[in-house]
Order: structure tokens, then C-alpha cells, then sequence
């Protein structure tokens, strides 16, 4: 999977499953690109979230929904990701 394809899963996925207003998802892969751990076909994502649901909720709480609604990508195509929640 390249990563026009994750993004565009990653932001459907949190679209159907969390009111959010907007999204924008930015690679930033290149922040781990000599690092050990680093892997072909997994990437590091940023992704910028305004969401009065999430925004209700304790921070932890808001990230355990979004890491369970991209379970899936994170095991197989997701190095790190980074969340930010307005």
C-alpha cells in the first residue's frame, strides 16, 4: 500500500466512526527514515483532528477510540502516528 492509500483509508475510516468537523493527515515519514526501526511500507502519520466529540472526552480515552478505529492499519501500515485533537 502506498501512502496516498493509507491516508485516504486512514481518513475514511475516522470519518465514519468519530463526528469529527475536519481532518487533515499529513505524512511525515521522513522523520524516521534512518531510524532503526524503520520499515519499507510503513509510515509515520500526522493527523490534525477538530472534533467536538473527541474533545469531550479525556485525551487518553480520545486516542484508545482512534488507535481502535485504525487497529487494522496500525498493525501492518502504520509506524507511528502523531494525534493532534481541537
Amino acid at each position: 500500500m502506498d501512502i496516498i492509500q493509507l491516508i485516504a483509508i486512514v481518513k475514511k475510516k475516522i470519518e465514519n466512526e468519530i463526528i469529527i468537523e475536519n481532518i487533515k493527515i499529513e505524512d511525515k515519514s521522513f522523520l524516521h527514515k534512518n531510524h532503526a526501526g524503520n520499515q519499507e511500507g510503513k509510515y509515520h502519520l500526522k493527523i490534525l483532528l477538530n472534533s467536538s466529540e473527541l474533545k469531550k472526552m479525556n485525551k487518553v480515552d480520545a486516542n484508545k477510540k482512534i488507535y481502535k478505529v485504525l487497529d487494522k492499519e496500525l498493525k501492518e501500515f502504520i509506524h507511528s502516528i502523531q494525534i493532534l485533537i481541537n
